[in-house]
């Protein structure tokens, strides 16, 4: 395991130079940077001059303010316990272990960040402003009602209008804090931590698809840059991380179905995950892309067990099914969100600005790693092109942690390239749709996750690990964010 470890990181100490393949690493981070700078710069002029972009501190929804909390000492442990350990404990613990320890330190990392603006602040007080779904609780007294009277609200001329999330997602994210209400888990600290708590889980479920879809090098590869990323920052008891989680894990389910460690049961789960994805979150149809990407994966698989597909839809279908009788019209309430979006915030936003710095948020989301990373996989595919990808059960299955040193043609880096392709594709069209101008550093949370496995293809994981780690803890403590 040592030889293996040493091997993980190779070249460029052995040189004591920059080697062939950091160099264009580097350019890819400095490109991010100037992304991030124009964007800032721009956007700050933009505001201050015209007064559209409707953001204190663009391109992310947030304000200048320096400061430190009761986080931060966690925060700042966690982050340098994963930076200098997160990589070997990786390749050394059980697969089960590595999945637990992945999500209790996710959930750590999210939790100190939050703290650092204060339990009130950080964590309660989230989700409680007049945007979001704990205002709308009591007006579901009689959900059968709430249901069918749903679009009829959503229009900001109409009486008594929706918040504006609850107004912007299907009814399923605000049923999810009625029922925690109705069980007992009453207010915006059970709220909180539940976003918390099941959002971390998304960690785990992108390393079960990633070891089933490419590699289980690759995916403890990828694990410390799962748990360390600066997503977390707006992962802290924002409901976007409760949505990308079970995005996440319909995606997981879908794996294992199609690689035939989970079968029916698996494509079943995954249908019904999916069909309940598009009823927290209009955005998150999009992940049929990131699903098709996995079944072209698995596709020997899927030609071997078609009656899987079967499965897929079928449970793809309850949920819809089941709002549909109950009265909620999915369509026509995304074409009232259409125009509600236009009268608000969303039509007076420049679409010339945000479509490109939508991806400056998605820079510091993600990290100067992921850009790097991202590099990388182009130069996979690149080199991919032409010569297939294996089944995941195929011949090309490798070692407990085997990596990007296992040969530039190998078919899990190509596996994992197309994964993460997938989710980028996705995010762009979210970005061309014009239905994500701004505050993308909380929407576009569930396709952002599916980019840090790119950061398996990078050499050195401590260095990049610790310039996720700073970049987070500099966002945290400069801006006091919005979510």
């Amino acid at each position: 395991m040592n030889s293996t470890l040493r091997s993980a990181e190779p070249r460029a100490r052995r040189s004591g130079g920059i080697t062939p393949g950091l160099r264009p690493d580097l350019y890819a981070v400095g490109a991010a940077v100037l992304l991030v700078t124009a964007a800032v710069l721009i956007g700050h002029h933009i505001e201050h001059t015209q007064h559209t972009l409707r953001v204190n501190w663009p391109p992310v929804l947030a304000s200048w303010g320096p400061h430190v909390g009761p986080g931060t000492p966690a925060a700042v442990a966690v982050a340098a316990a994963t930076a200098g350990y997160g990589p070997s404990l990786a390749a050394r613990l059980p697969w089960r272990a590595l999945l637990a320890a992945a999500w209790g330190t996710a959930t750590a990392w999210i939790f100190s960040l939050a703290l650092i603006d204060g339990w009130g602040r950080g964590v309660a007080g989230r989700l409680t402003s007049r945007h979001e779904y704990l205002q709308a609780i009591g007006r579901f007294q009689d959900v059968p009602a709430a249901l069918r009277g749903f679009t009829r609200h959503i229009l900001l001329e109409s009486p008594d209008n929706w918040p504006a999330h609850v107004a912007g997602h299907p009814p399923a994210a605000t049923l999810t804090f009625v029922l925690l209400d109705r069980i007992g888990l009453r207010g915006a600290g059970w709220a909180g931590t539940w976003c918390v708590v099941v959002g971390a889980t998304a960690c785990a479920a992108v390393l079960v698809a990633v070891r089933a879809l490419a590699d289980e090098g690759l995916a403890r590869r990828a694990a410390p840059f799962l748990v360390l990323a600066p997503a977390a920052v707006w992962m802290g008891t924002s409901a976007d991380a409760y949505f990308a989680a079970v995005a996440a894990w319909s995606v997981a389910l879908l794996a294992l179905a199609v690689t035939g460690r989970r079968t029916s049961g698996a494509a079943l789960g995954s249908g019904l995950l999916l069909g309940l994805s598009c009823y927290l979150s209009y955005g998150l149809t999009l992940f049929a892309l990131v699903g098709a990407a996995v079944l072209l994966l698995g596709r020997g698989h899927v030609r071997e067990r078609p009656e899987l597909l079967l499965l897929l839809f079928a449970g793809a279908a309850v949920v819809p099914t089941a709002f549909t009788l109950a009265g909620f019209d999915w369509w026509e309430a995304y074409r009232l969100l259409v125009t509600r979006y236009r009268q608000g915030a969303g039509g007076v936003r420049p679409y010339g600005y945000w479509v490109w710095a939508n991806l400056a948020c998605t820079v510091l989301i993600t990290g100067l790693a992921t850009a790097a990373g991202l590099r990388r996989t182009a130069a996979t595919l690149r080199r991919a092109r032409g010569k297939g990808l294996p089944r995941p059960d195929g011949p090309h299955r490798s070692g407990p942690y085997s990596g990007p040193h296992s040969g530039p043609h190998s078919g899990p880096d190509a596996r994992l390239a197309l994964l993460v392709a997938a989710a980028l594709l996705a995010l762009l069209v979210a970005d061309l749709s014009g239905m994500s101008k701004a505050e993308t550093e909380r929407i576009w949370l569930p396709f952002a996750l599916w980019l840090l496995p790119a950061c398996a293809f990078l050499t050195r994981p401590r260095v990049w690990l610790a310039a996720q780690a700073i970049l987070a803890l500099l966002l945290n403590h400069l801006l006091l964010t919005g979510w």
